[in-house]
């Protein structure tokens, strides 16, 4: 989205055909808005630029706001706060921002500069505004007209962008661990490291590779390498546990899904035996189930991401404002900037943070 102003009047541009498209689908349509425990360290950017904009308009004034619109959030697990329905977070927005104009269905194709006017050219007619603020997001979801037109645009005022990926996506596989293909549809409890970071909680198999939530996150992060999956999160199983004296079959005794440490044992030419009849070279390659090192192909893509990561480098915007220091009334907010948050309503949180804190000073 685009916005614009000019002679005291602000107009919304949007390539969807009704306001908050990728909000409307967000948390399942639940909305996870915000986030009670936010701070810089759930992103991937500067972590200074980012907390500087998160003190001055944090979860708590996003949660001020939608209770004065009759939006109430409950929070659930790991401080995350969800909406009844995205059309409560939609029908707030609408009543926010009723006294302003929407140019819903137009395709922002280029932005120029002459004189003190900023001149927007889409699909459907240009406009002239004294300010432009591009909140256009990242290029993620292509079904909902999602573009890079922000890019360009902060290029073409001589920004420099960091290259795009997806973001909060699903990893695929290299051919060694093609294995994990059958498993397509499993799911469980892991943790996930890749270099410092450390994420917990379910991974989704799938026949692309593997996703969930605690593989999103860590594609925040991945660059190029291996991760490391703890398969056992909930158990103390080394070389010397007691677990090797157990009678028992080894599915009976790990507390894992039966398909996945058979398709594990299957691809490590390992039987399912009794415990205590296995030898230490098979015990060895069993205990890799809690530091299993994963060379990862590549992601789903931005078809399927969540987010994209890079954008605009924020050292080129005003902490304060987020107004260019290269443009003077050019504004970026939101994902379009180099700034990407884990799942749990960072994301949403930073663009509420960003926006705020761009309109509030934002001398109409």
């Amino acid at each position: 989205m685009f916005g614009a102003h000019y002679k005291k009047q602000i107009l919304f541009i949007d390539a969807n055909q009704n306001i908050g498209a990728k909000i409307k689908i967000s948390g399942g349509g639940k909305c996870n808005l915000t986030n009670k425990y936010v701070s810089a360290k759930n992103y991937l950017g500067n972590e200074a630029f980012i907390q500087k904009s998160l003190d001055s308009f944090g979860s708590s004034d996003t949660l001020k706001f939608f209770e004065k619109h009759g939006v109430f959030p409950t929070i659930k697990e790991n401080g995350q706060y969800f909406c009844g329905s995205s059309k409560e977070v939609l029908s707030a927005f609408a009543s926010a921002n009723s006294c302003h104009k929407f140019l819903f269905g137009s395709k922002v194709l280029d932005v120029e500069f002459e004189k003190d006017d900023f001149i927007i050219h889409t699909d459907k007619k240009s406009i002239i505004s004294k300010k432009l603020v591009i909140a256009s997001g990242g290029v993620s979801f292509p079904q909902l007209n999602a573009s890079d037109i922000g890019y360009k645009t902060a290029k073409r005022f001589a920004h420099e962008v960091k290259t795009p990926n997806p973001a909060l996506v699903g990893l695929t596989l290299q051919k060694e661990q093609f294995w994990m293909k059958e498993l397509s549809g499993v799911s469980m409890r892991v943790k996930i490291k890749y270099e410092d970071f450390i994420y917990s909680g379910d991974m989704l198999f799938s026949h692309f590779g593997i996703s969930g939530p605690a593989v999103l996150n860590a594609s925040l992060r991945w660059e190029r390498g291996r991760i490391s999956i703890d398969f056992l999160p909930f158990l103390d199983f080394g070389l010397h546990s007691p677990l090797w004296n157990d009678k028992k079959q080894l599915t009976s005794v790990i507390e894992a899904p039966k398909r996945f440490i058979k398709a594990f044992l299957h691809s490590c030419g390992i039987l399912d035996k009794p415990m205590k009849s296995y030898s230490n070279l098979e015990k060895e390659k069993i205990i890799q189930l809690k530091n299993y090192l994963m060379p990862i192909a590549g992601t789903f893509g931005f078809s399927r991401a969540e987010i994209t990561k890079g954008g605009v480098k924020t050292d080129e915007i005003n902490p304060k404002t987020f107004e260019s220091r290269i443009q003077r009334g050019l504004y970026f907010t939101g994902e379009v900037l180099d700034v990407s948050g884990e799942l749990g309503g960072y994301n949403l949180q930073w663009a509420f943070s960003s926006g705020a804190n761009a309109a509030k000073n934002f001398e109409v």
